[in-house]
């Protein structure tokens, strides 16, 4: 449980200091605006870059993977149907609810409670490969075209989809990354120094801005709330720590894995919500409700899920 409390605390300190910093009115009232464009424009895609970069991507395809993917791919999709036959979502926010059901954080939280709890980050690597390479492209790709407001001229559409990978930086960093690992190059020092230090601000400058929205946006959502959003919050949260976490159970026992190899795969899909699901929204001009509500509460519902997946499925002891 220590462990888990030390992942989880830089979370909640950075998100409520942005609180704090929002309330204050420190930053001034474009701060939310500007730092979510910083994270979304330069620094997620220097993070990332460098990420693939250094990846291998011939480790990337095994069993884990498959179980990990199976439990991603069905929570999602069951998020995306159930935003639209539920809720009456459209298409951009339903991708939403589909990334805030089953998009982990495998950054900012993968990454410490691996080490803390499991000893080994390799496989949280594969995680965001997964994630960023496959998930992500089909996520902005409804997100796109999903706002797209070319009319119904499947012309437009087309140029824009085609187009996307160009104009999302994003994906293109991500492409960029694996064509450098594919071909072998090495990224100049100073470059990848330099996209070191820009990557190293993602995480904690999107929390921040996490912070900043609740900010001043708690009042008006619960003004505005639309009929339902506390069930739709509800769903995709159980989806999320729930849910996932026994699709990839089943799938992990089913493909054989051993113990250990179960109790990694259960315990990374039982993580929260990705900031990334807010950053999106915020980015496409999307309600943010859902995708910020279900960060902060799929963080702490995890916090239980997740002991309970390392006490049921670790070592004795």
């Amino acid at each position: 449980m220590h462990a888990l409390l030390s992942a989880f605390t830089p979370i909640w300190v950075l998100t409520a200091g942005g609180y704090a910093a929002g309330r204050s009115g420190l930053l001034g009232e474009q701060a939310e605006a500007v730092l979510g464009r910083f994270v979304f424009h330069v620094a997620m895609p220097a993070a990332l870059f460098m990420m693939v970069s250094k990846a291998q991507l011939g480790s990337f395809v095994n069993q884990s993977m498959i179980a990990f993917g199976a439990g991603t791919v069905a929570v999602c999709a069951l998020g995306f149907l159930a935003a639209g036959r539920f809720f009456g979502r459209k298409t951009a926010d339903r991708a939403i609810s589909g990334m805030a059901s089953g998009y982990v954080n495998s950054a900012n939280l993968g990454i410490p409670v691996a080490v803390q709890v499991l000893g080994d980050a390799s496989f949280v690597a594969q995680i965001i490969l997964f994630q960023v390479l496959l998930v992500s492209p089909v996520i902005l790709t409804l997100l796109d075209t999903g706002t797209d407001r070319g009319r119904v001229h499947w012309r437009p559409v087309l140029r824009r989809m085609l187009t996307m990978p160009v104009r999302n930086p994003i994906i293109m960093a991500s492409m960029l990354g694996v064509l450098v690992s594919a071909t072998g190059l090495r990224v100049p020092s100073a470059l990848g120094h330099s996209c070191d230090l820009l990557g190293a601000a993602a995480v904690p400058t999107a929390l921040i801005t996490l912070g900043l929205s609740l900010h001043g946006r708690l009042d008006r959502a619960e003004a505005t709330e639309a009929p339902g959003s506390r069930g739709e919050l509800a769903v995709a949260v159980a989806l999320k720590t729930l849910v996932q976490p026994l699709v990839a159970f089943g799938a992990a026992l089913l493909l054989g894995l051993p113990e250990h190899q179960v109790l990694v795969v259960v315990l990374c899909s039982a993580l929260p919500t990705a900031q990334n699901a807010f950053l999106y929204a915020r980015q496409y001009g999307l309600d943010t409700a859902l995708a910020r509500n279900s960060v902060v509460a799929s963080t702490v519902v995890s916090m239980a899920t997740l002991s309970l997946a390392a006490w049921a499925l670790g070592p004795p002891g």
